[in-house]
């Protein structure tokens, strides 16, 4: 059923990569600079895929509203530009099955709500952005996931038409911009998923526990 698929699309936080050590880092910078104790890995972990306004919100238990929220967010992204690809890798076995793919003639690209300032530095420490058919990142548009645009935009970019693509992510979001682009999408588990997060209920096309399933649902 899934040889018609021509370009499979990956989440970047957690789902291509894992960027966990390099954000955890920049948070708990950010809270020791600011006089505040440092949060446990396990703790900001699950939290990474949202992004960096909920992990400032995590740190410090405020919300966008609170008037020092913009210059702890901006403190936040400082450090972590400047540390964007230190402890930063590849998922075990995403590199073997970017490999397979690329073997197979089959192409790949990113859709993530990072912003390209981020995105790109990123790709570029990860040696990926020559290899990559598209990087639509979450200002590439105006739109955002779980918004349908970015996968769709991704799919014209690589040639290929929504029921050709299959997405694949470890958010609500980004199975929910899959299947309201039409797309095949599977849900990465070994992503950054919150205890109270149930991707049984994301309605995915499949739930997938390692890059290497991905291989073997095509």
């Amino acid at each position: 059923m899934n040889n018609q698929i021509k370009t499979v699309l990956f989440d970047l936080d957690g789902t291509l990569a894992d960027t966990a050590p390099d954000l955890a880092y920049a948070l708990n910078e950010t809270l020791k600079q600011n006089s505040k104790q440092p949060l446990p890995f396990e703790t900001i972990r699950p939290v990474v895929s949202h992004g960096g306004i909920a992990l400032v919100k995590l740190g410090f238990n405020i919300g966008i509203e609170h008037p020092e929220f913009e210059t702890l967010k901006q403190q936040f992204l400082d450090i972590y530009v400047n540390n964007i690809a230190n402890e930063t890798t590849l998922f075990g076995g995403m590199d073997e099955l970017l490999q397979q793919l690329e073997q197979r003639n089959i192409l790949w690209g990113v859709v993530t709500n990072k912003p390209a300032w981020l995105t790109d530095p990123l790709m570029e420490g990860l040696s990926l952005s020559q290899r990559a058919a598209c990087i639509v990142s979450g200002d590439t548009l105006a739109e955002r996931k779980p918004h349908p645009a970015p996968v769709l935009y991704a799919c014209e970019q690589t040639g290929a038409k929504p029921h050709e693509c299959l997405y694949v992510g470890d958010a609500q979001r980004d199975i929910e911009a899959g299947n309201r682009a039409g797309l095949k999408t599977l849900a990465a588990l070994f992503g950054y998923i919150e205890e109270d997060d149930d991707p049984a209920l994301w309605q995915a096309d499949a739930m997938i526990s390692s890059p290497s399933d991905i291989l073997d649902w095509l």
